[in-house]
């Protein structure tokens, strides 16, 4: 990695008065959570079908099965790592203002981060199909499937949204507000394949952002709108953008 870049994308968060970062399933790998899509992504294993909306609804026990198998038994043991925790040093700091992930995991609320908008929901509760009462997902025993609403005794979904449904409220508005707002977008690991989601760094770009991009490899972003790529794994890259912003502070 040439250090010039690193220095660069720092010189530009520290000249900024309004940083957002966008994260998708590459800054969760390192925590154990492999993504969708892609060669060793979930997509190849499980048919995407039981997340329809369509299918929960007339199938609900055949869809909270996978989704327990992969939603609370696999992803539920994971813990944030390096990447996350860096971008609470950002927060602390005052260089980062707000995170917009598209992950449902809560591992940037469990690292410490205060200010996130989850724009695909979070896994960490259970909505009332019926009644649209809340709850906290570790308030029941997914031993016993599907989960029912106390109140109501209907069944109830994982707050995150299905294939089918629409892009919550207010993560949406508040998500496209900070892309007029923010003058630097730092996208982690998100490859911009998944719409919506995948236009609000474009917007931001055309709002007059810069924007700083950490992946592995290239992404749909990489030579359309990057203005810095830092090309490698997000623990290592956000791990060094810290250093060199703490030590300039210094």
């Amino acid at each position: 990695m040439n250090n010039d870049l690193i220095f660069d994308a720092a010189k530009i968060i520290k000249k900024a008065n309004r940083v957002t970062a966008f994260t998708g399933a590459g800054i969760s790998v390192e925590s154990g959570i492999p993504p969708f899509r892609g060669k060793n992504g979930l997509w190849n294993k499980y048919d995407p079908g039981f997340l329809d909306i369509d299918f929960f609804i007339t199938q609900p026990l055949k869809s909270w099965i996978l989704i327990k198998e992969i939603f609370y038994d696999f992803f539920g043991k994971a813990n944030p790592n390096r990447a996350h925790y860096g971008l609470v040093e950002l927060e602390k700091a005052g260089y980062l203002k707000t995170i917009i992930t598209q992950n449902i995991d809560n591992l940037h609320q469990l690292a410490g981060s205060k200010e996130v908008y989850e724009y695909h929901g979070n896994s960490r509760e259970l909505v009332c199909t019926n009644c649209h009462r809340y709850y906290l997902a570790k308030e029941f025993n997914l031993d016993h499937l599907p989960p029912l609403c106390p109140a109501c005794k209907n069944i109830l979904k994982p707050n995150f949204i299905f294939f089918g449904e629409q892009i919550p409220e207010p993560a949406q508005s508040k998500s496209l507000l900070e892309t007029k707002l923010s003058n630097v977008f730092l996208l982690i690991g998100t490859t911009g394949e998944i719409m919506p989601a995948s236009t609000l760094p474009y917007l931001a770009k055309q709002n007059g952002a810069k924007i700083i991009e950490i992946n592995i490899s290239p992404s749909n972003y990489t030579n359309e709108i990057t203005d810095v790529f830092l090309q490698g794994k997000a623990t290592e890259m956000v791990d060094k953008l810290v250093k060199n912003i703490t030590q300039e502070t210094n």
